[in-house]
């Protein structure tokens, strides 16, 4: 906050001097304080889209809406187009995936799991690696889709 000093001169020229206090100034300057939101601002429109798992996969749609959030970081494996399977960002092959799982599930509190897979992922597959899931430790699974697909009901959602 600035406060500056308003001086206020009298009608006599410099001959007839009166010395009179000088009001003080009651405005306060904004400007460094929009330019601080600002520089804000923009720091967070540019690190939110930084925060999200970053494995490319093709979700498929569905009516469903989203789960309710968690404390702790959700544990996301992603079964990827070319049958590639990954923990959170780091690739697993599919024989250590279940040794993993058991290890990850004993520092973990919650058994919560969310499955990605690519739409173009055969259904035997993502079968396989919920079985997987399960024998690892992980009993409640939650599959990862996109929102805005059809409702089979006759409508498009």
């Amino acid at each position: 906050m600035v406060a500056g000093v308003i001086k206020s001169q009298g009608s006599g020229g410099s001959r007839r001097r009166r010395h009179r206090k000088a009001a003080p100034m009651s405005e306060i300057n904004v400007t460094p304080f929009v330019d601080v939101m600002l520089v804000l601002l923009i720091i967070f429109m540019v690190a939110a889209p930084l925060l999200t798992v970053g494995v490319p996969v093709e979700l498929p749609k569905t009516a469903a809406s989203a789960l309710p959030s968690e404390t702790e970081e959700p544990l996301t494996v992603t079964i990827t187009a070319e049958g590639g399977i990954q923990i959170q960002t780091t690739e697993i092959a599919p024989g250590e995936l279940v040794a993993r799982l058991r290890a990850i599930a004993a520092e973990r509190d919650s058994d919560r799991v969310f499955l990605r897979a690519d739409g173009a992922v055969p259904y035997e597959l993502v079968m396989q690696v919920m079985g997987a899931l399960n024998a690892g430790g992980f009993s409640n699974i939650g599959l990862v889709t996109d929102t805005g697909g059809p409702r089979l009901d006759g409508s498009d959602g």
